[in-house]
């Protein structure tokens, strides 16, 4: 007679086994309809589990972060599905849930097409429709593979033989498709209305590019048809902002095949790299920072002892000169350490806070490259604060408030915070990684910030917050981070001589707030669509002649900003004004100043903005007073 307690702690008692449908039923027909699986004493199970025992049940519905993620795995499977009927001689490998949605590879003779992408979308529907129960059932692990192989399925058989033989492996059937899956899965095809396969690539088989190229669809899930609409729809307007796509168009940067994952800055890019630059360099220096620059080239002996080396090893790009094997630096913590160790330090000299615009390479796969997202050359707002132990909270909350100051001069409201507390595998005794994690979370409290915990997820030397920014569009992107470092002070003979004039290591907080420039001025361009606040706009006036006889006077407002610290360009062109307005107003140019006859009689100029708004007659004086104040106030 089992007793199911309910989250809301109400209690439902059965005299027999009960499924986790039936339960749902017995509460509501509406929730028995929006079931999709169950959490009984914490663990994720089928819609059809039985429970003959005391338990705890959470209803999973496509309004839990687990019933979209069931909703996508199961979709996975109906892909899989449609292939094998639409492609019989297809062969199934492995078909997992991604960010967004799904993807599953296939090995078949052919490439499939964006046709074939059609074809199978409309089959997956057709299989919607159908309703089609789907079903667990066990098997050994040697049953599983003879049932596979029987089957033409190479592949998966291949990967359950590497499953440990005395393992029970669960088999998924949906009419007469099966494939192996942990689970759980929807109750039935008909669950899964919303979704869109959305490209193909390649893939190797198991990710070793000694193995066969697969082929790869993947596709995209959601609750509801309303979430999968708003879904297609962001992506819209991440294509609309693509920072690729609007740095040609704009002028800011481009890539090429001869330096790949490298930026090659155009004048505008460079422009707006530089303004990011010196508005960090200039909080930093109100803060406490000391600016430092370090080598490129260094010993391999060094990351050998900060234990970099053996990390990063494949991602270090290295040279050989003299007998000697140098890396060229992958981060810059190991060579700010070097300069604490210049001279003897006292715990009255902490803490220490060391800054650098240090430039970094790294050899991330060529696969992986994307524009300023992803590069091989990148420069970090990287710093490195040297402090007790007892002076860990308040550096972290002195650079909490720096890092929310920099993110609303840049645009960004909304701030999502995780705490990663102490792994499994760590180094440092348990009472100092207390104290660490204490000082991160009071840090965070004391300023009533919301954040989420992430148990087991810091480093093997220190716990760390990390902060992301939601874009206008709803994508996050984790940017700003704050690590405590317990190990490598120490490692590279780090010491300060403490109160009771004994030696010790100092702590060491790793913390950046952009994280690279090239990753955050990318984001910067999609954030605003290219259409970059005065501020950081690389042009941020241009002066424009209606003939030639107002050339002279446009001249002398373009000379008179300039003088004034302004961003200005002049285009004396023999075009119409119309043509040069709707050319400067496409290139983002926040003010248009126009010059015609009336301009040139009444010594004043016409202003337009990007937007096309006309602000009417107005003298330098007043025009370059309303720029300056828009520049300071960063809008």
């Amino acid at each position: 007679m089992p007793v199911i307690t309910l989250p809301d702690g109400s209690i439902r008692e059965f005299d027999h086994a009960v499924s986790v449908l039936d339960i749902a039923t017995s509460i509501g027909s509406g929730l028995a309809k929006a079931t999709l699986a169950g959490r009984v004493n914490n663990i994720l199970v089928d819609a059809s589990t039985l429970i003959s025992e005391d338990a705890s049940l959470q209803i999973i519905t496509a309004k839990d972060i687990e019933g979209v993620d069931i909703i996508r795995h199961s979709t996975a499977h109906l892909l899989a599905q449609a292939v094998k009927q639409l492609f019989p001689d297809a062969q199934v490998t492995i078909g997992p849930v991604i960010e967004n949605g799904f993807y599953y590879d296939f090995a078949y003779k052919r490439p499939f097409t964006t046709e074939d992408l059609t074809v199978i979308e409309a089959k997956m529907q057709q299989l919607v429709a159908e309703d089609i129960g789907i079903s667990r059932s066990i098997l050994s692990r040697d049953d599983a593979v003879s049932f596979f192989r029987d089957q033409g399925e190479a592949y998966k058989a291949e990967i359950i033989e590497s499953i440990p033989a005395d393992q029970d492996l669960s088999l998924y059937q949906q009419g007469g498709f099966t494939d192996l899956c942990r689970g759980p899965h929807v109750p039935s095809t008909g669950k899964l209305n919303a979704f869109k396969l959305m490209k193909i690539a390649g893939a190797y088989w198991r990710g070793n590019s000694e193995n066969e190229m697969l082929q790869r669809i993947y596709g995209t899930a959601w609750g509801d048809k309303k979430e999968l609409q708003a879904y297609l729809h962001r992506l819209e307007e991440a294509e609309k902002r693509d920072h690729r796509k609007l740095a040609k168009t704009l002028d800011l940067f481009h890539s090429q095949e001869e330096a790949p994952g490298m930026v090659f800055w155009h004048e505008k890019g460079w422009i707006i790299y530089q303004q990011v630059e010196q508005y960090i360099r200039e909080k930093l220096r109100v803060n406490g920072y000391g600016e430092v620059k370090t080598p490129q080239l260094v010993d391999r002996s060094l990351w050998e002892k900060s234990g970099h080396w053996d990390k990063f090893g494949a991602m270090i790009f290295t040279t050989h000169s003299e007998n000697r094997d140098y890396a060229i630096k992958p981060m810059n913590c190991p060579c700010h350490v070097q300069i604490y160790n210049q001279g003897i330090k006292s715990y009255r000299d902490l803490p220490i806070r060391l800054a650098e615009f240090g430039s970094c390479h790294r050899n991330e796969p060529s696969g992986t490259l994307h524009g300023l997202m992803r590069v091989r050359n990148f420069v970090q707002d990287d710093a490195h604060i040297f402090c007790t132990e007892e002076q860990i909270q308040g550096e972290v909350s002195t650079f909490i408030d720096m890092l929310f100051a920099v993110y609303k001069d840049f645009g960004f409201e909304e701030v999502i915070i995780k705490l990663s507390t102490r792994p499994e595998n760590r180094v440092g005794d348990d009472s100092v990684w207390d104290k660490a994690e204490n000082a991160l979370e009071l840090a965070l409290n004391n300023k009533n910030l919301k954040w989420d915990l992430q148990p087991g997820e810091g480093a093997f030397y220190g716990p760390k917050i990390e902060f992301s920014l939601k874009d206008c569009i709803g994508r996050v992107w984790q940017c700003g981070t704050i690590q405590v470092d317990f190990s490598m002070p120490g490692r590279l003979g780090a010491t300060f001589i403490a109160e009771d004039g004994s030696k010790q290591a100092p702590v060491m907080l790793h913390r950046a707030i952009l994280g690279s420039l090239e990753r955050f001025i990318g984001i910067l361009i999609e954030q605003h669509a290219g259409t970059f606040p005065v501020w950081l706009s690389p042009v941020q006036v241009m002066v424009l002649d209606i003939a030639d006889r107002h050339a002279e006077y446009a001249s002398e407002i373009f000379n008179e900003l300039e003088k004034q610290g302004i961003r200005v360009k002049i285009d004396l062109r023999n075009e119409k004004i119309g043509f040069k307005i709707r050319e400067h107003s496409m290139q983002r140019v926040p003010y248009l100043v126009i010059i015609g006859d009336k301009e040139l009689e009444e010594k004043r100029i016409t202003v337009r903005t990007q937007k096309g708004d006309d602000l009417g007659s107005l003298s330098v004086t007043e025009f370059t007073e309303r720029l300056k104040q828009e520049i300071a106030d960063r809008i």
